[in-house]
């Protein structure tokens, strides 16, 4: 996962797909209801241990090169229990053979996607909460000061914006605008020019939401997003009007704990359908022309899902991935043996299915029966980001480290 409790009490998670800060989210939940109980024990031995592995000799996934760009801070859920989370989840941007990749100390780097080696760098003199947005010749990143940084690939800056909030989703470019998320669940559209304000897009959050780094998803002039409550939302792009409003799942419980339901990853789209799934709740599709509820199914996510052209792919809160048809939602295949492993969003890449988890474990897996065929080893801590671009796999770690995967 990738989230933590975002107050709007100031006990801990709220919106914002990074997995460190999610895992945080999900982390306190499961600390109130364990304290909650008696008999309980944080620390000790009651913790489940993850499910065994079976070593593979194939090299079905190997790591094609590696590098380091520093790790985020930690401490992150006793941080929320005094109201302040601490860490945060970095993701890369690509643009022209290159990897952009940042972290907390504030330097973004350029690295070349084929061999890893760094071309240039750039550095933001700041404090850094998210990960890279990219452009036509513009890098933009957000300060822990609630700013939004450009600069053109010479890292020359070009302007400064105020978004007075954290920014834990990496900026996303869409059209003339940059639009920008921040933790408190608003929308921003600056223009990318000169950064300043277009519109900001506001709703009402409950009392406790998860604390994601999950931005926003856009195609053909549309913006989608989700939010606590379950809920999905289509944004025009040019005028933040929303156009309409799904339900994939709604709270249930008799506690605020219990009814936090939020959709925690980014939205993953096709050409009619977004898919999203809940946390506490519902994964399922529903259209993309008016909102339409196509289907769901009670897996619980703290995460995003991925699609391909037949499936799609959902890691749940046990650990389980699932592969889903997405036109009915009915179960193809249900992977079972990476339980306790806190699996992230998976990625559909090559015809199979790759998926993280807590330990910096890269899974491989085939699309067509669920069978694991594959795994890979990074540095032993979370892996908060993965995607794909090109002829390869990139992943990026809660210690900094940046990977690139090849896959047969």
């Amino acid at each position: 996962m990738k989230n933590g409790l975002n107050p709007s009490s100031n006990i801990g998670p709220h919106q914002g797909d990074g997995r460190l800060a999610k895992r945080a989210g999900v982390a306190v939940i499961a600390m109130a209801l364990c304290l909650a109980a008696s008999g309980c024990s944080l620390f000790g031995s009651n913790k489940a241990k993850p499910a065994p592995l079976t070593e593979f000799k194939n090299d079905a996934i190997t790591v094609a090169w590696s590098t380091s760009v520093g790790r985020s801070p930690v401490g992150i859920v006793r941080s929320f229990l005094f109201g302040k989370p601490v860490s945060y989840a970095f993701s890369p941007a690509f643009a022209d053979k290159l990897i952009y990749v940042t972290s907390r100390e504030g330097s973004v780097a350029a690295l070349s996607e084929e061999v890893g080696r760094q071309v240039s760098q750039i550095d933001t003199k700041a404090s850094l909460t998210g990960g890279v947005g990219l452009g036509d010749n513009i890098v933009t990143v957000a300060s822990n000061k609630g700013e939004v940084l450009a600069f053109d690939f010479a890292g020359r800056a070009l302007w400064k914006s105020d978004v007075s909030g954290e920014v834990l989703a990496a900026p996303v470019m869409v059209g003339t605008n940059l639009i920008v998320r921040t933790a408190d669940g608003r929308i921003f559209a600056l223009n990318r020019t000169d950064g300043k304000r277009k519109w900001v897009f506001t709703r009402a959050t409950p009392a406790l939401t998860l604390r994601t780094s999950a931005s926003v998803a856009s195609k053909r002039g549309t913006i989608y997003a989700g939010y606590a409550g379950g809920k999905v939302i289509a944004i025009e792009s040019e005028s933040g009007k929303p156009t309409w409003e799904a339900t994939i799942a709604t709270p249930r419980g008799a506690t605020e704990l219990e009814r936090v339901a939020d959709v925690a990853g980014v939205p993953a789209l096709d050409d009619s359908r977004i898919c999203a799934a809940v946390y506490q709740g519902r994964t399922g599709c529903v259209e993309t022309l008016n909102g339409n509820v196509l289907w769901s199914r009670e897996i619980s996510s703290a995460d995003g899902v991925a699609l391909d052209a037949k499936y799609l792919y959902v890691s749940d809160t046990d650990g389980n991935l699932y592969a889903l048809d997405k036109t009915s939602g009915a179960t193809v295949w249900k992977q079972d043996k990476l339980q306790r492993r806190e699996l992230g969003t998976p990625l559909s890449f090559k015809g199979k299915v790759l998926v993280g988890d807590a330990t910096g474990l890269v899974h491989l897996i085939s699309t067509e029966n669920g069978e694991l065929i594959g795994r890979v080893s990074t540095d032993g801590s979370d892996v908060v980001s993965l995607q794909a671009h090109g002829d390869r796999a990139f992943v990026q770690t809660a210690k900094g480290g940046v990977f690139a995967l090849s896959v047969k």
